[in-house]
């Protein structure tokens, strides 16, 4: 059967959105009047949402559920969902009801236009801290002024895609995702659109901080040297600063002056050497940890259960 929607929601415990989240898409696409499908993909849950998975598929035929055999985390859920998408028009969405699904009609109008991705923007955020607030502005910026792509600020991955663009991102099989650098990174014709985001139904957060700086990380390094490129400053700035200490060094030695006498500025000038090293190693640790895992060639992921038919 030729699908016109695809609808992917990631699954991670999320047992008391699962009805919801299922109640609202399907008054919207029916209202919509177009064929469709919501794909779950349960990402190792352990709270009961599996078992609901699989309710939800037996009682409505537009479910398909994708059982990964463990936890293999956000990034890797939604690639999952892509791989398994049979639409035109394939929209990622989060299973929290944040980003909502009366939306989808506003961007299936953009895709008719011609738009070949259709991406939401955060105007306003209920219920989250001023902490995340400034951390996730942060974040946004910081990708936006360093990275190679000019991702859109303040967009999630909540974002309509047409089929030819999710085709394009099915053959990008990198480990370490960021799927809307990815998105972004394709090309094709792009328009963003405001929203508020709703504060989460149910449940806690997926993403505390350790997760958002992880995923900030995985932005930078798949899509900037940057890093690299700050440990090369740190080079020359520490050697520019030990060329111009020397004559300094020579002029007050021979002058009778106390000033550098003692293990004091020995000791001072070793640990920022070293620190600057450190750093520096680190910075190449990360970039050559993500060519080991690649070289790998593990699968992205492990399916447990999944439709026998897929878009790929």
């Amino acid at each position: 059967m030729k699908i016109t929607y695809s609808i992917i929601a990631p699954i991670y415990n999320e047992k008391d959105n699962l009805h919801e989240l299922h109640r609202r898409v399907s008054e919207v696409m029916n209202s919509m009047g177009q064929t469709w499908e919501l794909i779950l993909v349960d990402d190792g849950s352990s709270d009961g949402s599996t078992e609901l998975i699989r309710e939800l598929a037996k009682q409505d035929e537009h479910v398909r559920p994708v059982i990964f055999a463990r936890n293999f985390g956000h990034q890797l859920a939604v690639t999952a969902g892509l791989d398994y998408s049979r639409g035109d028009a394939v929209i990622i969405i989060d299973a929290d009801l944040q980003d909502p699904p009366e939306l989808i009609p506003q961007m299936a109008e953009k895709w008719q236009e011609g738009y070949e991705v259709v991406y939401a923007v955060r105007a306003e955020r209920e219920g989250e801290s001023w902490f995340k607030l400034w951390t996730a502005s942060l974040f946004y910026r910081l990708i936006y002024r360093i990275t190679d792509v000019k991702i859109p600020l303040d967009a999630g991955d909540f974002r309509l895609m047409d089929r030819k663009v999710v085709n394009v991102m099915n053959s990008m099989r990198e480990r370490h995702r960021f799927l809307r650098g990815m998105s972004a990174w394709v090309g094709f014709k792009q328009i963003g659109i405001e929203y508020k985001r709703a504060a989460r139904k149910a449940g806690e957060t997926k993403y505390p901080f350790r997760k958002m700086f992880r995923l900030a990380l995985n932005a930078i390094t798949s899509f900037s040297y940057f890093p690299l490129q700050v440990a090369t400053f740190f080079g020359f700035f520490s050697a520019g600063i030990a060329i111009l200490a020397i004559p300094v060094v020579i002029y007050l030695r021979a002058s009778g002056s106390q000033a550098f006498f003692g293990q004091a500025t020995t000791l001072i000038a070793v640990l920022f050497l070293g620190g600057v090293q450190l750093i520096s190693l680190g910075i190449l640790g990360e970039y050559i940890g993500r060519l080991y895992d690649e070289a790998k060639d593990r699968p992205l992921y492990i399916v447990r259960e999944a439709p026998e038919e897929s878009g790929q």
